[in-house]
């Protein structure tokens, strides 16, 4: 069952006037829609990486402050380095760890020697 339903709209995209079939279209085409979304996306994912350090800060704080022995995830996190970088320097010697039930766990204390 079709609808005989002819609205005519302004996309909200590129600002052109179309006819639409239904009342809830937004944009002229397919390609009007899909780059709506991926600016749409693009925009989500800005306000999400404005907003992570700020959580991440807190998160540490809170976390890592009471904690003696330290993940690889976290190390990454406090120092701000990928985790290959933080396998690295283990295996060199610049970070000491212990293998625990087979879990890499870090010293705070001993991490914090070597940085402060």
């Amino acid at each position: 069952m079709s609808s005989n339903i002819r609205v005519s709209k302004v996309c909200q995209h590129c600002g052109k006037q179309f006819i639409a079939k239904t009342t809830v279209t937004k944009y002229c085409g397919d390609n009007c829609a899909k780059k709506a979304y991926k600016k749409r996306k693009r925009e989500e994912k800005i306000q999400m990486a404005d907003k992570a350090p700020s959580d991440l800060k807190t998160y540490y704080e809170n976390e890592i402050g009471t904690k003696e022995y330290l993940s690889i995830k976290e190390v990454c996190g406090l120092l701000g380095m990928s985790r290959m970088t933080v396998y690295r320097n283990i295996k060199y010697g610049r970070i000491p760890a212990l293998k625990f039930k087979g879990r890499v766990i870090i010293s705070k204390k001993r991490l914090e020697r070597i940085f402060i």
